[in-house]
């Protein structure tokens, strides 16, 4: 399937959904003689630029209630740092993406113009919306004990395959950013992203400038494990300035 068709019948599958609010995966495979599973990709990559709401079977148009201006703006600005996260990340690199953040989930869309891909997590969810890419990343999970909070899997024996690992980057968000000390957490569990630190050539932290001067109490990472921050161009300059003098590239992405 060429990029053009995709793209046309993902078009047309607005079209139809404009037209009856509700579209079927099985009746979409059928009307475009493909596959289920096409369908399904088609779909996630929809709800990812926020044109649908996927639901069991199918998918349905956005409520109107999700469409106000706070949340559009948080996720204008989450897609801006994401797009130019992605642009670090060549053909056929060895991710690490951490569970928990919806900044790093919005990488995953851009994920799809990557070739080549193997991709770790220790999110289920993650998993599954790179299952739907149409570049078929090959994906590990690290298994583990299931964490509810965190919404991924944790403990001795994910870290113990991770080590068996080496990967080139390491894409994780914070809760808040320390300008002493480095990213900040709420979790407890923070010592499986240590380890993802550890088995990564570069630490890419993903997070929205109004996150730094956040001293939450758990410090997850210090500014020594961490090569880039990507953030948007609302951080201030001296923190800005404050954060390469810790000898970290600062990327800020205009929304």
């Amino acid at each position: 399937m060429t990029k053009r068709n995709t793209q046309q019948r993902r078009r047309a599958i607005i079209d139809l959904l404009n037209g009856s609010g509700e579209v079927s995966v099985e009746a979409l495979a059928e009307q475009f003689s493909t596959s289920e599973v096409t369908i399904r990709k088609d779909l996630a990559a929809l709800e990812s630029n926020g044109l649908l709401l996927r639901r069991y079977g199918g998918a349905v148009l956005v409520p109107q209630e999700l469409m106000s201006d706070p949340i559009e703006k948080v996720s204008v600005r989450k897609q801006s740092i994401a797009k130019a996260a992605a642009q670090l990340i060549r053909d056929h690199n060895r991710i690490i993406l951490d569970s928990g953040s919806s900044t790093t989930s919005a990488l995953l869309p851009e994920l799809s113009h990557k070739q080549g891909l193997v991709v770790m997590t220790n999110s289920l969810s993650i998993a599954n919306a790179l299952r739907e890419l149409e570049n078929e990343p090959t994906i590990l999970m690290t298994g583990g004990t299931w964490d509810p909070k965190s919404e991924g899997f944790q403990g001795q024996l994910a870290e113990q395959i991770l080590r068996s690992y080496n990967f080139d980057q390491f894409f994780i968000g914070a809760d808040g950013l320390d300008l002493e000390r480095g990213t900040t957490t709420f979790n407890e569990l923070y010592s499986l992203s240590r380890v993802m630190a550890d088995v990564a050539r570069e630490v890419i932290v993903m997070a929205e400038s109004d996150k730094i001067g956040r001293k939450i109490h758990n410090l997850e990472l210090p500014w020594s494990a961490i090569k880039v921050l990507v953030t948007d161009d609302g951080i201030d300059a001296k923190d800005k300035q404050k954060i390469e003098q810790q000898g970290v590239q600062v990327i800020c992405a205009s929304a």
